[in-house]
C-alpha cells in the first residue's frame, strides 16, 4: 500500500459546486477542485499527484509541510497554533500507518480555502475497484 498527496487552493465558492466534484461530470477530470469523495482523486491524472510515500513519517511531514505553507491565513485562529497543527500532523501518521485517507481543509482568509490529502492506494481500502493512476498512466 502506498499513499498519494494532493493539495488544493481556491475559491470557497467552487466547494459548492458539486457538479465538478463528481466523476460523471465532463469537467471532473480537468478540475483540481477537491472530489466530493476522496478515492476519487485517484480518478483524476497522474500529475495531479504531488508525492507519493509507502512510509507515513514522511507522508504526514509533506501534509504538515503544505498546511503550514499557508497557516498564517488560516480563518481560525486555534488552526493556527502549532500545537494544533503538530496535533493534526501525528494523527495524519497515525491513518497512514492504518492505510486510511487523510484530509485537511482549511478555510483561508479572503474566501479561500486549502485542501491537503493522503489518498491510500493500491487497492484504496473503500473502492479496490479504482486502479492506481500511476498504472493508468
Amino acid at each position: 500500500m502506498h499513499h498519494h498527496g494532493y493539495t488544493w487552493l481556491g475559491s470557497g465558492h467552487d466547494l459548492l459546486k458539486d457538479g465538478p466534484r463528481r466523476p460523471i461530470h465532463p469537467d471532473f477530470a480537468r478540475s483540481k477542485v477537491v472530489p466530493l469523495e476522496l478515492a476519487h482523486w485517484l480518478l483524476k491524472a497522474p500529475s495531479f499527484i504531488q508525492g507519493t510515500w509507502t512510509d507515513p513519517e514522511p507522508a504526514a511531514t509533506w501534509f504538515g509541510e503544505r498546511a503550514r505553507e499557508h497557516a498564517d491565513s488560516f480563518a481560525s485562529g486555534y488552526d493556527r497554533t502549532p500545537e494544533a497543527l503538530s496535533a493534526k500532523v501525528r494523527r495524519a501518521a497515525e491513518a497512514v500507518a492504518g492505510g486510511e485517507d487523510v484530509v485537511g481543509g482549511w478555510y483561508l482568509t479572503g474566501q479561500r480555502f486549502l485542501s491537503v490529502c493522503l489518498i491510500g492506494c493500491g487497492p484504496h481500502r473503500l473502492r479496490p475497484e479504482i486502479g492506481c493512476p500511476r498504472r493508468r498512466a
